[in-house]
């Protein structure tokens, strides 16, 4: 199993129940990869928007957060892409060391980050408890979420199967992605949609 080297990609993926849409593009910049996308969606009776950018190093590991909406709601985080994290004014957030990741709310393609950044070879197909820095779009107020990723695919399949568990055990989900990464169908919430030619 393995991936593409970074390239520019435009996805696209609509959830299964109500109305919504998430938009991204991946593009490799200089020494950066960069996902800028929009999510547009609904959750227990509210509608939002946001728009996000995540800035990563050429290994997926995060470096940049941002996130608005047109109400006016912001976040932006930066990390050392080795688990410490800082606020917009450059105050530490101690309360996320050790989170190399970031999970937005409604969004497939964060998946990808942990799937794209852990050297799964190395791993041996174990399953790896990982602690989130997890963003609700309700709120924008970041909380820490312990989750487990489980690569199911053998070192020579060519398939990229991926298990993705709450560690609460509140929610399991096998997930099959594509050469650079991203979420294919997310069984029960998100389908991949094709995209316009």
């Amino acid at each position: 199993m393995s991936f593409a080297a970074p390239r520019a990609v435009t996805a696209r993926w609509r959830p299964d129940e109500g109305d919504g849409l998430e938009h991204l593009t991946l593009s490799p910049e200089g020494d950066e990869i960069v996902a800028r996308g929009v999510v547009v969606g609904e959750r227990d009776g509210h509608a939002y928007g946001v728009d996000y950018t995540i800035v990563c190093d050429r290994g997926f590991a995060v470096r940049e957060l941002h996130l608005g909406t047109s109400a006016g709601m912001a976040l932006s985080l930066a990390s050392d892409g080795a688990g410490h994290w800082t606020n917009h004014d450059g105050r530490a957030l101690p309360e996320f060391d050790g989170c190399m990741d970031v999970d937005l709310a409604g969004s497939p393609f964060t998946n990808t980050l942990p799937i794209r950044r852990i050297d799964w070879a190395r791993s041996g197909g174990r399953s790896l408890a990982l602690d989130m820095l997890y963003v609700p779009f309700d709120s924008f107020v970041p909380v820490r979420d312990a989750q487990i990723y489980t690569c199911l695919s053998a070192p020579s399949e060519a398939a990229r199967r991926f298990r993705f568990e709450a560690a609460d055990g509140s929610f399991t989900a096998d997930l099959t992605v594509d050469e650079d990464g991203l979420v294919g169908d997310y069984p029960g919430l998100f389908a991949r949609m094709p995209l316009p030619r």
